[in-house]
């Protein structure tokens, strides 16, 4: 059983505001909301703007990867909600070595890199900034060809006009 007693008023009203919100599971389930709607076209734009692919026939003999949409709601400390977040993934599971790719994989920074930065900036009396950058995955070249089918939703903030 979860015990709350022990939280402050603004940490119980952070976790029913949790119980509250419903991230959505499929795009079925998101596209009616405004808010869903606007996270994809967000993500969409961004796409577009870093020129991520090319609306291309599938060509003879290649095998196409699917895709989804995966939403997350952001929140602030006090848990009001921040933001909502659509991202496109690929569904890997579907592309095949060899044929697809040759290596993939995607940067991430470990948590002791992260430590030995805080420490040397509290040593050294340095200013600490956060920066939060969307679609870091994009600034990554292939050098192959990987044809990805639509996604669900792509021409949604046409019909929405």
């Amino acid at each position: 059983m979860v015990n709350y007693s022990n939280l402050s008023p603004e940490y119980k009203c952070f976790t029913a505001i949790l119980d509250k919100s419903c991230e959505p599971k499929t795009f079925n389930e998101a596209y009616n909301d405004p808010n869903w709607v606007s996270a994809m076209n967000e993500e969409m734009e961004a796409l577009h703007r870093n020129y991520t692919w090319d609306l291309v026939d599938l060509p003879a003999g290649r095998s196409v990867v699917g895709c989804k949409w995966i939403y997350k709601i952001k929140y602030k400390s006090t848990g009001k909600i921040e933001r909502f977040k659509a991202r496109l993934v690929a569904k890997a599971y579907s592309i095949k070595q060899g044929v697809d790719f040759d290596e993939t994989f995607s940067p991430v920074v470990k948590l002791v890199t992260l430590r030995c930065i805080i420490s040397i900036a509290v040593q050294n009396d340095w200013e600490l900034f956060q920066l939060d950058v969307n679609n870091a995955f994009l600034y990554g070249n292939l050098n192959e060809d990987v044809y990805m089918c639509l996604p669900d939703g792509i021409f949604l903030k046409m019909k929405n006009m």
